[in-house]
Order: C-alpha cells, then structure tokens, then sequence
C-alpha cells in the first residue's frame, strides 16, 4: 500500500496506530530501495517478510500474473497446480531468451529484473570475498562441470582450431567428462610428489603446450579445491604461463567461494597473468539445493558471451535460489559462517594432530 492508502486507513483505526505501521512498512521499502539504487549485497540480512513482499512485488510484474491475464495461446507460464506456483513465487517464464539466458524477456519484467539484481549481487559477493576484479558474473541453471563445458564451448568460438585441453590430474569425473562433453581433447598432466603433496608440475603443462602447440591448446583448467594430499594447483605460475604463451585458463573453483585462500589465488592470478573465467557450484557455496553454477570471470564481455553460448531459456529456480539466500545472509551473515567453519576446522586439525601424536602416527 502507498501513502495514500494510510490516509484513509486513519480513519477506520487510530492515527497513532497507522503511523507505527507506516514506520514499519517504511522500513521495509527503504531496504528494497537501496537494493534496487546501488544492487549490491546488503550488509545485513534480511528478514523473511521483507524477502517475501520484494518477490511478491516483482512477481507480478510478469505477465502470467496479470489480473487481466486472459493467456490464449500462450505457451509458457501455465501453472496447474497451486503449490508449484507458490513453490516460485509466481515465476513461471524462466530466464532469459533463445539466444541468451539473461536476455531480458518482453512478457517477464519481473523475472528478467531477479536476473539482473542476482548477477550483479553475486559480482559483490567475489569481490567481497577476495577477487576486486571480477567484472561479472552470471548464474547458469546447470550444475558446475555442465557450466565448465558452456565456458569451454565460448572459448572454442574464439579459438575455433585449438582442441586441447590440459588437465593438471583430479581424481573427479565431472571436471574430465566436461572436457570430453565438449568434444575436445583431455590431456592429462600427473602431478608431481613434492614432500607428501600432491602439487601441479608446471615444466610439465609447459611441455604440452610448445609439444602440441600453443595454437592447438584451447586452454589449462586448473583447479583450487581438491582433497588432500592433492593441494591447489599453482594457478598464479599458470595464469603467467597462458598468458605467455596465448592459451587460455579456466580455474574449477566448485568449493573456493567460501576459502580466502582460493579467491586470493585467483585475484593474484589474474592481476598475473591470464584468467578467462573461474566457476563455481551454488550449493557448495551458497547453502542452496543442487542445480546451478556461478561463472565469473574478469572480463564482462567473455562472461556475456558464455550467457549468449547456453541454448534456449532456462530455468529460474537455481538463481532464485540464491537470490533469497544472499538476501537473508547479507555479507556480515556469510563472512560470519565462513568465520565459525574456520575455527571448528581449526579445532578439528588440533585434535587430529594430537591424536596422531598419541599413537606415533604420521598427519
């Protein structure tokens, strides 16, 4: 309700009464204002009504919502059942259009709306967590090895004549199917045993590109989480070999939103060297169900590119997702959880360490 609508208000229940929930609903809308002016993650989470009466407000932009929706001929946004139209706030138009999935959509200003604030959001949420140089971000609604073969894909029309990819070795089938997905060609690099790590032979990724040919190399995908005794690969050392040598970087980043220590890596490797695009999976990240990816990159007009690569519209529910969860954590809520994972693993390690002492192990 507007102003207006408290005016006559006051005369039904007591004008003092009104201008506390006036107050009130004042509070909300300036929270959804600052959104709206400076899209960025707020600091301080918001509370379920205000996330709710934003998505409310926004749903009903789109078309299907109308009240004076007749929908003949429609072929999109026909909703039977009550509970899945709840279950989406109304969204039933997806994202995007035929030829990108965050194009902005004729019938659907609300849904196109969510995708512009959950991108831009997100580009707040790498910079704050450690890479100031991301230029954008886009959510895809496929998990991240499906999102890896969209960003290969890209880079692909832009080097249409190079199909190898090299692939400091992770024991994960998602990152060497994505490859082959994308019908190129693995080549896999062994890592090297240096103490009890596991770590990237960088004379090794060097070899492969002036054996096989720098314009025949698509790109290195590196990867910064992984487990133990692998450690992240070297990306700084690589970002500054692509660069030097013309091949493009993919960094798989599944798990390294919420590591200072990944995003570190790569802010340094970009300011290094070369990085044409790190991704990462909504849910290991964001506290989401399983179904989407973030891909971010340096370069806006790469990022874009990856949007025009995805076929057809999409779903909406992954960005949806973690547009509600990003609102409701703010960033204080987020660093704050990434803080308590840090002392509990901190305080595991204590004790692993301690224990392996005990018995004269080995840690």
């Amino acid at each position: 309700m507007d102003e207006s609508c408290y005016k006559y208000i006051e005369k039904l229940v007591p004008a003092a009464y009104v201008r506390q929930a006036t107050e009130a609903s004042a509070s909300r809308r300036a929270q959804i204002k600052l959104l709206l002016e400076q899209k960025k993650w707020p600091s301080t989470g918001w509370d379920d009504a205000t996330i709710e009466l934003f998505l409310h407000e926004v749903s009903v932009m789109d078309s299907n919502n109308f009240q004076s929706n007749v929908g003949v001929g429609e072929r999109e946004a026909r909703i039977h059942s009550s509970l899945v139209a709840r279950r989406h706030y109304g969204f039933g138009h997806g994202v995007g259009r035929s030829g990108d999935v965050t194009a902005t959509q004729p019938k659907a200003a609300g849904s196109s709306l969510l995708v512009q604030l959950t991108n831009h959001l997100l580009r707040d949420v790498m910079r704050t967590m450690g890479v100031r140089s991301t230029a954008a971000c886009v959510v895809l609604p496929v998990a991240t090895g499906m999102s890896l073969v969209l960003t290969m894909l890209t880079l692909r029309s832009l080097r249409p004549n190079a199909k190898y990819v090299l692939w400091p070795r992770i024991d994960q089938k998602s990152c060497f199917k994505s490859i082959v997905t994308a019908g190129l060609t693995p080549i896999v690099i062994e890592n090297k045993l240096v103490g009890d790590e596991l770590q990237t032979d960088i004379d090794a990724v060097r070899h492969q590109i002036e054996t096989l040919g720098a314009d025949n190399v698509l790109c290195v995908m590196t990867t910064t989480s992984c487990f133990a005794p692998r450690t992240p690969d070297r990306i700084v050392d690589i970002a500054r070999l692509c660069k030097d040598k013309g091949v493009g970087h993919i960094i798989n980043n599944a798990y390294g939103v919420q590591a200072a220590r990944c995003m570190n890596l790569i802010e340094e490797a970009h300011r290094c060297g070369r990085v044409d695009a790190f991704v990462q999976s909504t849910d290991k990240n964001f506290l989401v169900p399983v179904g989407g990816a973030v891909v971010a990159g340096c370069s806006k007009k790469f990022i874009d590119d990856i949007a025009k690569t995805y076929p057809g519209r999409a779903s909406a529910a992954p960005m949806l997702d973690v547009f509600i969860t990003l609102l409701s954590l703010g960033s204080s809520g987020y660093k704050k959880l990434v803080a308590d994972r840090k002392v509990k693993q901190n305080g595991a390690t204590i004790k692993c360490v301690l224990t392996a002492g005990a018995v004269n192990s080995h840690f």
